[in-house]
């Protein structure tokens, strides 16, 4: 290797590497549609182009943000499992992606939860991070959602979750997809109590992820053109050996054809899950004195049939 190779080419590529891919405080990003958008103005149109409707991915606190009343909220703390149980080994070690992940996202794992106020209706929330290794899910997000789940139980509170990831994480493996039943058995729990469930599918929300948790709401909402999946495209399309329709997997899509309830753009997001959690709050109270009255029906006619013994 000469000096010219060595030396001048790499110094060359410095001085003319584009500052706005590697500055953190750069002003502008780039959509899908290729037009840049100053990210002051993305934000402020809850991070969807103004040009083209792409919904933008938000990390868990600027989705909480977007979400509760006046951007006020808790983070509530969850169990974190002990780091790499496997010791797993790629090109990376997994402790290094995750140490890397975290200084990335300021986040211990991919799902944090939270409590806070949606149009004065008190709920626990849950949101993933895809910037966090795929937003997939390993013990830790597990046992965040599970705390979560427990949370809205215990203060007898809706449970809305914001999914977005790729599905389990392979760097656990078997421990990784222990989670996708022990995560379906919470919401059966938070069911039997009778407490609303509502998830909003973000792009993407597929594998694991879609074949547990997030597909068990009440009511199922995805953003719009956010895929929703289990298996990918490709692996699909090799399998069946037909060409599938462009918008295949897409939120439009999957709501033609029953996979999910609604597809409802971020800035009516919070107006919607308030309308729902409305109404399913006063289902589950008249259902509650429903079930009373009928316990009181009993008692009495089993008072006037002691009575006539």
């Amino acid at each position: 290797m000469n000096w010219i190779t060595k030396f001048i080419k790499p110094k060359i590529k410095s001085l003319f590497a584009k500052r706005t891919s590697t500055s953190k405080e750069a002003l502008w990003t780039t959509c899908e549609c290729k037009n840049l958008i100053y990210k002051d103005d993305l934000f402020k149109n809850l991070s969807v182009c103004p040009t083209c409707g792409f919904h933008h991915k938000l990390s868990c606190e600027d989705r909480f943000k977007v979400f509760f009343d006046n951007k006020e909220f808790s983070i509530i703390d969850t169990p974190v499992p002990k780091d790499d149980p496997l010791k797993f080994v790629d090109t990376k070690k997994y402790t290094e992606r995750l140490k890397i992940a975290r200084e990335k996202t300021k986040q211990s794992d991919a799902i944090l939860i939270a409590e806070g106020k949606v149009n004065n209706i008190t709920v626990t929330a849950g949101a993933q991070n895809f910037n966090f290794i795929g937003g997939s899910v390993g013990a830790a997000s597990g046992e965040a959602f599970v705390h979560g789940v427990q949370n809205a139980i215990d203060k007898k509170t809706p449970f809305i979750f914001f999914s977005s990831s790729g599905g389990q994480r392979m760097m656990e493996s078997a421990i990784s997809l222990m989670m996708m039943s022990k995560t379906v058995l919470a919401v059966n729990e938070l069911k039997s109590k009778n407490l609303p469930y509502i998830i909003v599918m973000c792009n993407p929300t597929a594998g694991g992820v879609t074949g547990s948790f997030a597909s068990l709401g009440d009511v199922l909402i995805a953003e719009p053109k956010a895929i929703v999946a289990f298996a990918g495209r490709r692996v699909i399309e090799s399998t069946v050996k037909e060409e599938l329709p462009e918008n295949f997997q897409t939120a439009e899509f999957v709501k033609e054809h029953g996979g999910i309830d609604m597809v409802i753009e971020r800035k009516f997001l919070r107006s919607t899950v308030s309308t729902l959690l409305s109404i399913l709050l006063k289902k589950k109270q008249a259902q509650f004195i429903s079930e009373n009255d009928n316990v009181t029906n009993f008692k009495e006619s089993l008072q006037k049939t002691s009575k006539a013994v």
